[in-house]
């Protein structure tokens, strides 16, 4: 499949701490920025002297072997643990005394390897909830109907048609999300996570159980959501066609530890990730 192109594509550019970034993004805050970060549980280090810069609209790849540490590095960066040591920079703004919530509305969105959507509530009822950064009535004026609640019922319908409509799932938006087929509950777990107006989207093998049309598909639309909202994306993804594809930088994991930084051309001619991926090869 030929490599998906979009109109802010540019070449990366070295930055410190061995990080690259698009040329577009250099003379911009990033994003996000980690720093010799870390955790352990016990006496097992997970996450070892992690440093990475992601540019404010670059679409980033964060790959290694299964166990590598990749959903705990995300798990970092949403508070779900709190890391041992180092630091995390949100435009320019260290998260340390941040919770899960807070990170959240700073900016940081994300999807989950597991889907975790409300199955009993409807495809449009599971984005509105994403919109609790945005939503501004209180209990007092839902429970009375007041004008103020029905305008902004209103507003999140509109926009929550919007954001269904990037991949065509309007029409299911009075569906329930737990009967959607397995693709389409993938799709709208990212809807709601866009809901949340995020500077920073993390996707956790978002082509999982995907057929290959559908993974063509979402290529396709995470360039979109790129250039339609102007905001960064870091995936994990076992699907390397995906990744080579569509991320213009790409940071290897192996044993919680960063092996290799770099374009897909530099991590595809690179022996340390061949070597995590199929082994090293024997003596003859």
């Amino acid at each position: 499949m030929a490599k998906i192109f979009s109109k802010n594509e540019s070449p990366l550019v070295p930055m410190p701490s061995e990080a690259y970034i698009p040329q577009r993004d250099l003379n911009k805050t990033p994003v996000l920025e980690c720093r010799r970060l870390g955790i352990n549980f016990g006496g097992l280090v997970a996450v070892d002297d992690f440093n990475l810069i992601i540019g404010r609209t670059e679409i980033a790849g964060l790959i290694g072997p299964n166990g590598a540490g990749k959903t705990t590095v995300f798990n970092l960066l949403t508070k779900v643990y709190q890391p041992t040591k180092g630091t995390i920079l949100l435009n320019g703004q260290d998260t340390h005394d941040m919770n899960t919530v807070q990170v959240c509305k700073a900016g940081i969105a994300r999807t989950f390897q597991n889907i975790r959507l409300f199955n009993n509530l409807s495809v449009e009822d599971n984005v509105k909830l994403g919109m609790h950064n945005s939503i501004q009535y209180g209990m007092v004026r839902g429970i009375f109907r007041l004008p103020s609640y029905w305008r902004q019922e209103k507003s999140a319908h509109e926009r929550a048609m919007e954001l269904l409509s990037i991949f065509n799932m309007e029409d299911m938006a009075n569906t329930k999300a737990g009967s959607l087929p397995y693709g389409a509950q993938r799709r709208l777990e990212i809807v709601r996570a866009l809901a949340t107006n995020p500077c920073l989207l993390l996707l956790d093998e978002p082509a999982a159980g995907m057929n290959p049309s559908e993974t063509a598909e979402l290529m396709e639309n995470i360039v979109k959501i790129r250039d339609t909202f102007q905001i960064a994306i870091l995936l994990i993804e076992h699907d390397m066609n995906l990744v080579m594809n569509i991320c213009e930088g790409i940071c290897v994991l192996n044993f919680g530890r960063i092996i290799a930084k770099g374009s897909p051309e530099d991590i595809q001619a690179n022996p340390a990730v061949i070597e995590a991926y199929l082994g090293k090869k024997k003596e003859a």
